[in-house]
């Protein structure tokens, strides 16, 4: 009786589209606070080598006693990887009754909504391809030009090459728009809908995807000019 109301609870989440909404949101915010700690320990590759590879260490030892080496990056892996496909199975959802419910569409669409909104989709896409080339040159270097080094050199071997510093820069502009905008709709499927918080929300939504584009896209410019070796 209990595991038929439950089921019954997903079903009538996920078939309506506030309940898809809701799962965007919830995703999207797990992967936000992914992003911001990413982010984070990127930039401790302005202490020097020795203590990015120490962190990047850390991270694979981390909880060792009780799950393995390992063990909780591959929890953190596929926590994510789960909340990335919710996260797009529904957007994809939404778009698709939205497309049924309106099959001819606007004469005169214009420019309605932001820059950000109308290209969720396609900066969706960029991060997905970036996600794909990042695991491939980052963690299994299997496209990176040191795949034996550590972490440290790993990354300035990468961005090295300024045709991955450039992509990895527009990767992270993609990103900001993402997330601004998403994190400003996550308010809004919240409740966060007052007239009053709505400049508020979108004033921190902005600067939030701002901060994080800076901070990831500082370090492939460094490595660029040479600031980072």
């Amino acid at each position: 009786m209990v595991l038929t109301q439950q089921r019954n609870i997903v079903t009538r989440t996920w078939g309506s589209s506030v309940g898809k909404k809701f799962v965007m949101a919830v995703t999207g915010v797990i992967f936000l606070l992914y992003v911001i700690a990413h982010m984070i320990g990127n930039l401790k590759i302005f202490f020097g080598q020795e203590t990015f590879d120490a962190y990047s260490e850390h991270l694979r030892t981390l909880g060792a006693e009780i799950f393995g080496y390992e063990g909780v990056l591959w929890i953190i892996r596929v926590v994510l990887l789960a909340s990335v496909v919710l996260h797009m199975v529904a957007a994809f959802s939404l778009w698709y009754r939205a497309k049924r419910a309106r099959p001819v569409g606007y004469q005169h669409k214009g420019h309605q909504g932001s820059y950000a909104a109308r290209t969720m989709r396609w900066g969706g896409v960029i991060i997905a391809l970036f996600v794909i080339w990042h695991i491939l040159d980052l963690t299994t270097g299997t496209v990176n030009p040191d795949p034996a080094g550590g972490a440290y050199a790993k990354l300035v071997a990468s961005f090295d090459r300024p045709v991955v510093a450039i992509f990895y820069i527009v990767a992270m502009v993609a990103l900001s728009f993402h997330i601004s905008h998403g994190l400003w709709s996550a308010t809004q499927t919240f409740g966060g809908n007052s007239a009053v918080r709505q400049h508020a929300f979108k004033t921190f939504s902005i600067g939030v995807g701002v901060v994080i584009a800076v901070g990831f896209a500082i370090i492939p410019v460094s490595v660029m000019f040479g600031l980072v070796r």
